[in-house]
């Protein structure tokens, strides 16, 4: 996952680079309301946010120490 919005609040404290898991080849075009990239075959959107409306493509559980923090993010929110 690379070129995290430094204004995520979903994704604060989750450096570019982080690995997340896939599961899917479905993917999600950039918008304004992107909060991350992850780039596989082209860029596409790994993480939204808009307000309080957030959501990834990736799953969190799997994740490991990046899906970890996202959910703590989460919850402090």
């Amino acid at each position: 996952m690379e070129q995290i919005r430094p204004d995520s609040r979903l994704l604060r404290g989750i450096p570019d680079g982080s690995f997340v898991y896939y599961t899917h080849s479905w993917r999600a075009p950039l918008s304004e309301d992107t909060a991350a990239v992850t780039n596989y075959g082209g860029a596409f959107t790994a993480a939204v946010e808009r307000d309080n409306v957030m959501g990834v493509q990736f799953h969190p559980e799997k994740s490991s120490e990046t899906g970890l923090q996202l959910l703590k993010n989460f919850l402090g929110i």
